[in-house]
């Protein structure tokens, strides 16, 4: 059995790298798992092959709500909300 991942996203890089270069900037996500820390500014979820989901970090391109960081979730993925 594997170990549980977690994925981390960096609110404190995200605020830094807005005023860094872009060849200055870090990582936002880190990918735990065991005790191995992976960094990335966009990944990939994927399941039986296929990218179910995607974490996406554009701070030069946000949404037009602002938002520098999103979750683009494929069309045949089931969203449960808990309320």
């Amino acid at each position: 059995m594997s170990a549980k991942v977690l994925i981390h996203v960096n609110q404190h890089r995200i605020r830094r790298n807005i005023r860094a270069c872009p060849s200055e900037r870090e990582a936002v996500f880190t990918v735990k798992q065991g005790r191995t820390n992976r960094y990335a500014n966009s990944v990939a979820l994927v399941a039986g092959g296929a990218t179910v989901a995607t974490l996406v970090y554009q701070p030069d391109k946000p949404l037009s709500c602002g938002a520098r960081v999103w979750l683009e979730v494929g069309s045949g993925v089931e969203v449960v909300l808990d309320r």
